[in-house]
């Protein structure tokens, strides 16, 4: 392993990156980082962890926070715990980083930004820019939120071209307090491979099905283990009725075989070696709801 940067004008620092559900931060850090840490999809409430990035350059090392985002309305005690979960990441950062979308500003964004700690450093990503072809259109756009929340700067970025990233991460660093590196420069994350096996799990189930059950699994891995040079990884996806339960499954097996095997393909690529991988279905009711059922599956961190 590297050693971890050190320099009298090195800073380190951690960076929260905020918004409203489905705005883009995972797909923003995952640019970032260069490689798929926090999973990604079109359903709001895809990230329901504090997701810790580490990216480490000359100037400095910036601790990423991807953060669930900050959404109103849902009685449910995971919506509850999603929200403590973002706003502690808030209120724990160097700086914020609220990532918007170009051109559109809701009430869900202004709650964000009011929920935002005005002594420390804010900054908009106005996320999406290559969807404008005309970026002058973007003008009142920006000046009006330039005028009405006054950050301390504005980046327009695109995850998917990488446009802007490096004069984000610019200003970031420059915004961190000076010390030494935290991590190692060859650290990307502080979170297991077991735990990132469990999210590329329910990343598939996500992307295949979130328009039939966009909020009501989660998985548990149940065993990781190595032997003969293969992690050998056992998972369940937990749903919350018998009807998800044979829609996760699939006529013959067919569905969980191709999430099971999707899941495979992307652990090795990330964890640079082979897998072995089973997956079970098994129901608790209503476990979105049940404090001790977040618990258990590590959303009362």
């Amino acid at each position: 392993m590297s050693e971890k940067p050190s320099d009298a004008d090195f800073r380190c620092g951690t960076a929260a990156l905020v918004g409203r559900p489905n705005v883009g931060k995972s797909t923003l850090l995952n640019a970032v980082l260069g490689w798929h840490l926090s999973i990604a999809g079109p359903k709001p409430q895809t990230t329901r962890h504090r997701i810790l990035g580490v990216l480490t350059q000359a100037q400095g090392q910036i601790l990423f926070l991807d953060t669930p985002g900050l959404h109103r309305g849902g009685a449910r005690a995971i919506n509850r715990q999603l929200n403590r979960t973002a706003r502690q990441a808030m209120a724990e950062a160097d700086v914020a980083v609220q990532v918007v979308e170009a051109g559109r500003w809701t009430a869900e964004d202004t709650q964000v930004w009011n929920a935002l700690d005005a002594n420390r450093p804010r900054l908009l990503a106005v996320s999406k820019v290559d969807a404008i072809k005309d970026k002058s259109a973007l003008l009142p756009f920006l000046e009006r939120i330039g005028a009405e929340r006054a950050p301390d700067a504005v980046y327009l970025v695109s995850a998917r071209r990488r446009d802007g990233l490096d004069d984000l991460v610019g200003g970031i660093i420059s915004r961190l307090p000076t010390g030494a590196a935290v991590f190692a420069a060859d650290e990307l994350t502080d979170r297991s491979e077991r735990f990132l096996a469990g999210e590329m799990v329910r990343e598939q189930v996500m992307l295949r099905l979130g328009q039939e059950l966009p909020y009501a699994a989660t998985v548990e891995v149940t065993e990781f283990s190595e032997a003969e040079g293969r992690a050998m990884i056992h998972a369940t996806i937990w749903v919350e009725r018998e009807g998800q339960k044979a829609i996760v499954i699939g006529a013959g097996g067919a569905q969980l075989k191709v999430i099971g095997s999707a899941a495979r393909r992307v652990m090795e690529k990330a964890f640079g070696r082979r897998v072995h991988l089973q997956l079970w279905v098994r129901v608790r009711e209503n476990w979105s709801d049940d404090e001790a059922a977040l618990k258990r599956f590590g959303y009362s961190e």
